[in-house]
């Protein structure tokens, strides 16, 4: 069968590969749709220290079943549309422990640590798909990335009397805006591009802001009466943004990192104990996190169609990193089979 395969930097190309073996409690999905994620778009141009080449990307992905093996519920029927769960977790290290499985040690992320999803194919346990036959195959696969985003949201404990600020308007900083706005929470949303921050707007940002035209801290302190932001989120992943967040959370607030930058971060520590800040990473997302969007989802119904920019065929996916190389801009890129 035929897979999307980046095989050094900034190539990709079809290969042949074999057809996955189906085992017990597996399911065979036919891949229909394939997010492309800024990390795979990182490993593309070979700025992503989890990956090593060659690796098949995506792990955004909604398909179809085509069988069940032995021993998998009755309810995975072939022709029902799946959502796939992306991660692995051991059980045993200490985030298993804890419950927070989307944080195991031992984590490997499909298309990042193991082969991921762009390929005709692919045979996972049950226990990864999320059965959904009610949302446009389409939006199956931006379950995924905007709940990356509702997990930062859930981290950074955000309720309606808090005023936030999304540093990144990418498809997870949108996942953050939307998800807090959920929660009722007053967003402002900051982006190079104004087509992010208008979308933002449309999808209940109350304020934005143009980080390449405006001055982000000064438009802050007017819009916060030089409090700060109860909650600042990291979702672009550079040192200057990293240390930006810092600095725009108020007394006693909240930085949520979920992006990650991909050199060292140099600060002047003292906010973090003058502001007596909480700081925290967010990984990933758990089942309640995708259960929260799709349901989001099914609510808007057409509406998501804004948040994708550009469908390619899968016969053409040997240029679908190529051109978000090139377009920075776009906010989503789906390969369709």
């Amino acid at each position: 069968m035929k897979a999307l395969l980046i095989e050094s930097e900034g190539v990709s190309r079809f290969t042949d590969v074999a057809r996955p073996q189906l085992g017990e409690g597996d399911v065979r999905i036919a891949v229909r749709h394939v997010g492309i994620c800024g990390s795979d778009l990182n490993t593309f141009r070979g700025l992503n220290p989890l990956v090593e080449l060659p690796r098949i990307p995506g792990h955004e992905i909604g398909g179809e079943i085509i069988e069940a093996g032995s021993g998998v519920s009755s309810a995975y029927q072939p022709g029902r549309r799946v959502i796939v769960l992306p991660y692995t977790s051991c059980g045993t290290c200490s985030s298993c422990r804890k419950g927070r499985v989307n944080a195991c040690r031992y984590n490997r992320t499909l298309g990042v640590q193991q082969d991921g999803g762009l390929a005709e194919e692919i045979v996972l346990p049950a226990e990864k798909l999320i059965l959904n036959d009610t949302l446009d195959p389409r939006f199956l696969a931006l379950v995924e990335p905007l709940s990356v985003g509702f997990h930062a949201v859930a981290r950074g404990r955000v309720s309606s009397s808090d005023r936030i600020v999304v540093l990144g308007c990418g498809m997870i900083g949108m996942g953050v805006v939307i998800g807090a706005v959920a929660r009722g929470a007053d967003v402002i949303a900051v982006d190079l591009s104004p087509e992010k921050t208008t979308l933002a707007k449309q999808f209940g940002a109350r304020h934005t802001i143009n980080a390449g035209t405006e001055d982000v801290g000064a438009r802050i302190v007017e819009l916060t009466s030089d409090q700060g932001v109860d909650v600042a989120f990291e979702a672009v992943g550079l040192p200057e943004t990293f240390r930006q967040a810092i600095d725009l959370a108020g007394f006693c607030g909240r930085v949520v990192y979920v992006g990650y930058a991909k050199a060292p971060v140099t600060y002047q520590t003292q906010m973090f104990n003058l502001k007596e800040l909480d700081i925290m990473g967010s990984r990933n997302a758990t089942k309640s996190d995708f259960d929260a969007v799709i349901a989001y989802l099914e609510t808007i119904g057409d509406r998501a169609a804004s948040l994708i920019s550009k469908v390619i065929p899968f016969a053409e996916a040997e240029g679908a990193l190529p051109f978000w190389d090139k377009n920075r801009d776009v906010l989503k890129v789906i390969v369709e089979r």
